[in-house]
């Protein structure tokens, strides 16, 4: 195919030859240190990559220029053969066998640069991943190394940095020094603004009666303090159980997930008071059915006091015997009777669920319990009685029918007699005759 100029005049370089020339044109342009060149990964080996960036020999990645994260093999940079990639020119031997230095690592930094230097002009939060625990902080990738001190990690101290390592959190850059190619992050800035929302949030929408989820934060030899998201409640022992309990540990543990109701709120100083068992069922409420007036039930004496002895029946539902109800005498203290912690017998007098009152007597429930002793030593088994009766039935029977056999022998004594005489008078008659 032939081509011509502007004037007509015939042009005898082809198309291939135009791109040969292209071609050479690039390989005798000689890169600069300090470039950003793109090629095209080449060869993977142990400990480099090659890369293809159009110069008349193929550049160099060392391991230690592959990545801004610690890499162990030049495999672990993810690169393959075909790829392409943005490298930064580090030396060119111009003069000798044109060998060619580039780093990868310093070409993602520059480029990521750009980028957080526009996300730390607008505050911005961004969300990277940790990669290292080293003194005094964290690292935390952004494209380049930034680091996180430890004292901007949380709101409070943290004795384990490590736990963070593979992580993503959400930072704030607070210094940026391009010069010194440093990048100073804040989690803590980060925590502190979005817990101030939840707060503002909180106190706008909550009332008292709501029931609401929250994390056990701290617990205390009173209770435990929940944080319900930007405010923190306190969820006093005496409102962890029914029971009787000694210590809040035997209800929650730290970082456990819990469901609370809202008891009161002080928006002027900023508490919140909570109760757990108001959201857990109420014993009271099945005492009628478990406990009715008569029955004689088991129970733990709890505590005594100068008019008689309360007994836990169950967690949460405890029940008076009153100190006339303790004994068939009169006694001036109840410890007389009972002791805490003893398990007793007592006998349900009255039960007044509206008013969370129950009535026990012990005295009654030994005297029902004595009696009924007694009555099953004396009283004689249902099986003994029948046999009884029926031997007594037969008694009789058997006297009547004596007397009825002696008549018959008699009778037949009679009648076998009877022949006999005839045969004797008989005999007689013939005697006389002859």
């Amino acid at each position: 195919m032939q081509e011509f100029d502007n004037q007509g005049r015939e042009n005898l370089e082809t198309m291939e030859d135009i791109q040969a020339r292209a071609e050479l044109e690039a390989a005798l342009r000689v890169p600069k240190p300090g470039d950003i060149v793109t090629g095209q990964v080449v060869r993977v080996s142990e400990d480099s990559i090659m890369v293809d960036v159009g110069y008349k020999s193929e550049g160099i990645i060392p391991l230690n220029e592959l990545s801004h994260r610690p890499l162990r093999s030049a495999e672990e940079a993810g690169l393959k053969v075909g790829d392409e990639v943005q490298v930064v020119v580090l030396s060119v031997d111009a003069k000798g066998e044109g060998g060619l230095r580039i780093s990868k690592r310093r070409a993602d930094e520059r480029l990521a640069w750009a980028e957080i230097e526009r996300k730390f002009e607008a505050e911005e939060i961004i969300e990277a991943e940790v990669t290292e625990a080293v003194k005094g902080g964290l690292v935390v990738d952004l494209g380049l190394r930034a680091f996180l001190p430890a004292s901007q990690v949380d709101r409070g101290y943290v004795a384990d940095l490590s736990k963070f390592v593979g992580q993503k959190v959400r930072v704030k850059i607070v210094e940026l020094d391009p010069y010194k190619g440093r990048v100073i992050l804040s989690r803590k800035q980060v925590l502190e603004a979005e817990r101030a929302a939840a707060r503002e949030r909180f106190w706008a929408t909550v009332s008292e009666g709501d029931v609401l989820e929250g994390t056990v934060k701290s617990i205390t030899d009173f209770g435990a303090f929940i944080d319900l998201g930007g405010v923190d409640g306190l969820l006093h022992i005496s409102e962890m159980s029914y029971g009787r309990i000694k210590h809040p540990s035997q209800v929650v543990q730290e970082g456990e997930p819990i469901k609370v109701k809202v008891l009161r709120l002080d928006r002027e100083k900023g508490k919140v008071s909570l109760g757990l068992k108001q959201v857990l069922p109420d014993p009271w409420d099945t005492v009628e059915e478990k406990y009715p007036e008569g029955s004689i039930i088991e129970g733990t004496v709890a505590r005594l006091t100068t008019f008689g002895a309360f007994v836990e029946l169950e967690p949460g539902v405890d029940g008076l015997i009153h100190i006339s109800q303790m004994a068939d005498r009169r006694i001036n203290n109840p410890a007389e009777v009972v002791s805490i912690g003893e398990v007793v017998k007592i006998k349900v007098l009255n039960v007044d669920a509206q008013n969370r009152r129950i009535s026990l007597s012990l005295r009654a429930a030994q005297e029902e319990l004595a009696a009924e002793a007694i009555a099953a030593q004396v009283s004689t088994p249902y099986k003994d009685v029948v046999e009884s009766e029926a031997a007594d039935a037969e008694a009789p029977a058997e006297a009547d029918a004596a007397p009825a056999e002696a008549a018959g022998a008699e009778q037949q004594a009679e009648a076998e007699e009877a022949p006999a005489e005839a045969a004797e008078d008989g005999a007689a008659e013939e005697a006389k005759s002859e």
